[in-house]
Parts: structure tokens; sequence; C-alpha cells
């Protein structure tokens, strides 16, 4: 099985770096059309590999890949004593600083590192994904959200919780870190009859990060900013109708100007970013539900009987589950292991300390910011006008039936978002392929060229080729990622544990009460 996983990627990765000419594909017309029937190919391939449907009685099916990160969730937040409950107020507590001891080894604080994983899934997923699983699942897709984001707190607090705690500490000082480690060294440790089955899982993770970052953080980023600007410029009149490897082409010097120059440069962008793009955000989407707050709650009510009460029955109501989950999935990279990458760098002492503060993410991405999505969605009834598209055009449009300008300012965000996320997952792509071929500079190089590459396929290709491929290998990662977790589950029990009732006693202090005087 990880043979046949192993080469379908290194097929992919090959398929992926041949010129247009030699793939089969149609005579195209412009080379848009050109570039998007050279990749079409490979995007089905990789998608049907990971959405093999698996039959879950009465004539439904899901995903292979949506049912392993369900499980997963669920196995998670069980098997951890609901930690997505009860360990909430105290995340909150340690981004806020209450227990950074300093001098801890690390190279970012607790809310700095949440800054930079955010940044890497606070993105389209939060604006497109969410219209595209309310154009197909209806409403009730963003219940399916809520409950994944939630359940996924466990899986994101249980792979942070090993980022950490398998990490390593460079001689320069800095922190190599993420899935990549915990599966090579932490299954070798805990599981030494299984090391080499961790070694495989860590080169698989690896390429399938490197996968996911060339689509869903970089080729569907900006396959949705550059459907906005054409919106907003003239739609099919836009002088960038036919022109998406032009844009394409800016952005990815854009892009470049800043991954050249190594994490601090993309540090300094994000964290300048996040704020800014999610404040904005927040508060246009703020200003609707405000301005409307009588349809609030037939839109909840909406929602919620749009779960489980779907028009088509049984059938309905696994489509729309598997929209949910599917979409959340890929928003909030619950189970993918993508965030162990930045949350290893934090200063601290406590790997679970890391994991409780990781568990915020979900939360923020999918219960409050998809949702709002989701709610300015369904108030105006936008998801039901034949015509106005899906993806990043369906929530353009919604939010332009109140505020007419809001177009304008959505490009902005679009942007926005696109732009942090593209850089925080040129830098976990960059971790995979120094993991994979050795840390150094021609290798760093080599990969950012690529990066950059696939900026110019992402603005070219069709949307629906972009989803399948984003889709695909973003959620491929769950699956070395999640193995890992499952092995290492008893020692994260244990670590958690042990950190609660050192809590409790008072062993592990909380600076913000009692600061160190001496």
């Amino acid at each position: 099985m990880i043979r046949r996983a192993l080469a379908a990627l290194s097929s992919f990765l090959l398929l992926a770096a041949l010129p247009a000419s030699a793939l089969a594909a149609p005579a195209p017309s412009g080379l848009d059309q050109a570039i998007n029937n050279a990749f079409a190919p490979v995007a089905d391939i990789v998608s049907w590999l990971v959405f093999h449907p698996v039959p879950i009685g009465f004539g439904a099916s899901m995903p292979f890949v949506v049912l392993w990160l369900v499980i997963a969730a669920v196995f998670c937040t069980v098997y951890f004593g609901f930690i997505n409950i009860r360990g909430f107020g105290q995340g909150f507590r340690l981004i806020r600083g209450d227990f950074s001891r300093p001098g801890d080894t690390g190279e970012v604080s607790h809310f700095q590192a949440l800054a930079t994983a955010l940044s890497g899934t606070v993105g389209l997923g939060n604006i497109a994904g969410v219209a595209i699983a309310i154009s197909i699942g209806g409403p009730g897709a963003t219940f399916w959200m809520i409950v994944a984001g939630l359940l996924g707190m466990s899986s994101k607090f249980a792979e942070c919780t090993l980022g950490v705690k398998f990490r390593r500490i460079n001689p320069d000082g800095t922190i190599s870190g993420g899935p990549m480690y915990y599966l090579s060294q932490g299954i070798a440790e805990q599981r030494p009859r299984l090391a080499g089955l961790g070694k495989v899982l860590a080169v698989v993770f690896a390429l399938c990060c490197i996968g996911g970052s060339l689509g869903a953080g970089n080729m569907f980023q900006v396959n949705q900013t550059f459907q906005q600007m054409q919106l907003v410029s003239g739609g099919a009149n836009s002088v960038l109708a036919g022109n998406g490897w032009i844009f394409g082409l800016g952005m990815a010097v854009l892009v470049a100007v800043v991954i050249i120059g190594g994490l601090k440069s993309i540090a300094r962008v994000t964290g300048k970013l996040v704020p800014l793009m999610a404040l904005l955000y927040f508060a246009c989407g703020a200003f609707i539900i405000v301005a409307d707050f009588a349809n609030v709650v037939p839109a909840l009510q909406a929602i919620v009987s749009g779960a489980f009460t779907p028009e088509a029955g049984y059938g309905g109501f696994i489509g729309v589950l598997i929209q949910g989950f599917r979409r959340a999935a890929f928003s909030n990279e619950a189970g993918v292991g993508s965030a162990a990458i930045a949350h290893s760098a934090s200063r601290t002492r406590e790997p679970v300390s890391e994991g409780l503060v990781a568990l915020w993410e979900p939360f923020i991405d999918t219960v409050v910011i998809c949702t709002m999505t989701a709610l300015v969605i369904v108030i105006t009834g936008m998801y039901q006008v034949e015509g106005v598209g899906d993806g990043v055009q369906l929530t353009s449009m919604a939010y332009a039936s109140v505020l007419s300008w809001f177009p304008y300012l959505l490009a902005v965000s679009v942007f926005l978002f696109a732009f942090s996320t593209m850089l925080t997952w040129s830098y976990y792509g960059e971790k995979a392929t120094c993991y994979l071929f050795g840390e150094s500079r021609p290798v760093s190089l080599a990969y950012k060229f690529v990066f950059c590459a696939f900026v110019v396929i992402g603005a070219s290709a069709n949307l629906g080729v972009v989803i399948d491929f984003s889709d695909a290998m973003i959620l491929a990662m769950s699956v070395p990622n999640l193995i890992g977790v499952y092995l290492l589950a008893p020692l994260i029990r244990r670590e958690l544990r042990s950190y609660m009732a050192r809590l409790r006693s008072g062993e592990i202090r909380d600076y913000r009460k009692t600061p160190e005087t001496a």
C-alpha cells in the first residue's frame, strides 16, 4: 500500500515537472486553456486516489480521506477526555502569555506560533470553501463544518503536542519540527519494532506536504484571487479575462520577493497581514449580520434543519455531511499535520502547552470565521439565485447584495488572505523538501522556484481542476500523519495527564500571578 502510494505521488511529481507538450492534451485555445488541459489529467489521478469512495451502508458512500479524518477527530476527542472543551480556557491563558517562562527554548511565543499557523489556515477556504460547501450541500453543510471544527480541535491538539515533543533544535538555535520528525523519531522511540514504518510515513508525509503546498497552499489561493480580481474589473469583459497566466506571473513575482528572504521575511509580512485581513473581513461580515439581524434566526434554523432533514433524504444527509467535513478539513487542516511545523518553534518546555494553544486554530478558523461567511451567504439568500457562480464569486455577490461596494473591498481581503496563506505554505513545503533532500540553500531555492511556477499554473487552471487537486493533496497528508497520532496516542495522554497534574499542584507556574523575581 505504501509502495503504491509512493509510486503514485512520484508519478504526480514527474508529471507536474513535464512541459505541456509532453502531456497528451487537446489542442489548446490560448495559453490559459493549454495549461488547464495539461494539468487536468494530473488532478484527476490524484483526486481519484484520495477520494476513493468507501461504502457506509444504505447505498451511500463517503470519500476515504473524509471518513479517515472524521474517525480520527472523534477518537482524539474521546481518548483525550474531550480536551477540546476542558482545555479551551487554559489554551487562552497560554496564548495570553500567563505561563510563558523567560528563557525557554524556541523561536517564537505561543501567540506568534498561533498567528503564524493561522496565516496558513485562515485563507480562501474561509471565503471560497464555505461558498462551495453551501452551493453543493445547502445551508446544512455549515452545521457539519462547525461540528468538524469542534472535533478537529482535538486532532490539532494531538499533532501539535507531538510537534514540540519531537522537534529538533539546530546548532544555530533554529527549530525543525513537524510530522516528518515525530513520525520518524517518535515512532522509533516509542515503538522500536515499527521504526522502519515511521521512516516511510515521514517520507510519504513530506511528499504529500510538497503537493499540498503547491495545491491548496498555492494554486487554490491564486485561482480564487484571480477570479475576484477579474470580477471587480469587468467580469467577462475584463482585461484579465483569458489572461490568468499574466496575473499569475505578477503574483509569482510578489511571492518570490518575500519567500526568497526566508522565514524571517515571511514572519514579518504575515505578522502584519493576518491581523489586518482578519479585522477587515470580520468587520464587514459583522456589519451585514447586524444590519439584517432579523434574518439571523431564520438563517440559523435553515442551517440546523438542512443538516438533518435535507430534501434528498438519507442520501442527501450524507452528501451534506460530507461537504461540511470536507470543506472544514480543507479550511482548518486539523489532522493534516501542517500546523505542527509552525507550532514546533514555540518557546516552551511543555509539549502539551503548545497543543492547548493549537486547539484554538480550528475554533477561530472554522467555528468563527467560516460560520460568519456562511451566515452572510444564507441570510442574503444568494446561494439560491441561479447564475451567481460558486466559490469566491458567490461570497462576493452575497456581500455585494448588502454593500454594493463590497466586492472591491473583498478583492483586497481575498488578496491578503491568499498572499499570507501562500507565504506560510511555501515555508511548510520548503521544510518538507529540505527534510527529503537535506538542509541547503540550493534545495531551498529549487523548491521556491517550483512554488512560484505553480502560482502561474493556479491562476490559469479552471476552478474545478484546482479544487480537486488542492483537496486531494492537502488531505492526503492526513494519512501518514494520523497513523503516527494513533501510534503515539498513549504517549500524548501520559504527557497530558502529567501536565494537568502539575498545573493543578502549582508546579507549572502562572507567571502572570506570580512573576519570576529571582
